[in-house]
């Protein structure tokens, strides 16, 4: 039986971890580790200026102090004495989709499952009623997990519609759309008058190609993206080494 290692952005409580924990209790043995609130859009980040606490809930969860990453880092590497075969992050409340993944918590947690040498899979519901079709396509993905075969530092980035299970078309492979720049912040006074701001919502869709995650999702497709952590513009790499000839 797999073990799988849980996690997400939401924070140990939010009901998208436990539909997901549900969904695949009965699939393989699991280890639960999230952080202890709400951590969305804290992206790759590591706790390094403290010591971490990790702390047994009654449910048998384990929440952290620190971020998502923390929590998989603390999960994989050996605070139970064995390390899982796969790591799962969600279910998200809202979908992390195209330009999402370089913020998102959820898809981070994944990340950092597959920097350690995990297979890894971020999961997040595009909306935040159907929780229970998002945990049946993460079964279905757990349950054909050994034939999945990707290359190195890769991960698997799904992003369920909103839809329950019946009305779900089927899944399509896809890649990463695009947003515009989001709005100018938002501002606000405290009680004190003091001036505060809100960051603006994502910016509108920029790319939503019919080969993108945008457009599965509102075909009613789990769209499913292979990412990558090489972020080189390889392309690039020739125009650069021109422009930098051409200094000298």
């Amino acid at each position: 039986m797999h073990r799988l290692l849980l996690s997400n952005d939401d924070g140990v409580h939010a009901p998208g971890l436990k539909a997901l924990h549900d969904a695949l209790v009965d699939h393989a043995r699991l280890r639960v580790v999230a952080p202890d609130r709400d951590k969305s859009g804290a992206s790759n980040s590591l706790t390094l200026t403290r010591p971490l606490a990790l702390t047994a809930l009654e449910n048998g969860f384990y929440s952290v102090d620190g971020t998502p990453a923390d929590c998989v880092y603390l999960g994989v590497n050996g605070v139970w004495g064995e390390r899982p075969d796969l790591v799962i992050s969600g279910i998200n409340h809202g979908g992390n989709l195209g330009d999402d993944v370089l913020y998102s918590g959820t898809v981070a947690a994944a990340m950092e499952g597959r920097n350690l040498g995990m297979t890894a899979i971020a999961i997040s519901l595009v909306g935040r009623q159907h929780f229970a079709t998002a945990g049946r396509v993460a079964a279905s993905l757990v349950g054909a997990a050994e034939q999945l075969s990707l290359p190195p530092r890769s991960l698997l980035n799904v992003n369920v519609p909103d839809l329950p299970w019946s009305e779900i078309k089927g899944f399509r492979v896809t890649r990463m759309g695009h947003r515009g720049p989001a709005a100018r912040p938002q501002e606000v006074f405290d009680p004190r008058g003091h001036k505060r701001y809100w960051i603006a919502p994502v910016g509108e869709n920029a790319d939503d190609g019919p080969d993108t995650d945008f457009a599965a999702v509102e075909d009613g497709y789990v769209s499913i993206t292979p990412l990558q952590t090489d972020l080189t513009r390889h392309a690039a790499r020739d125009d650069v080494q021109d422009w930098l000839n051409a200094l000298t």
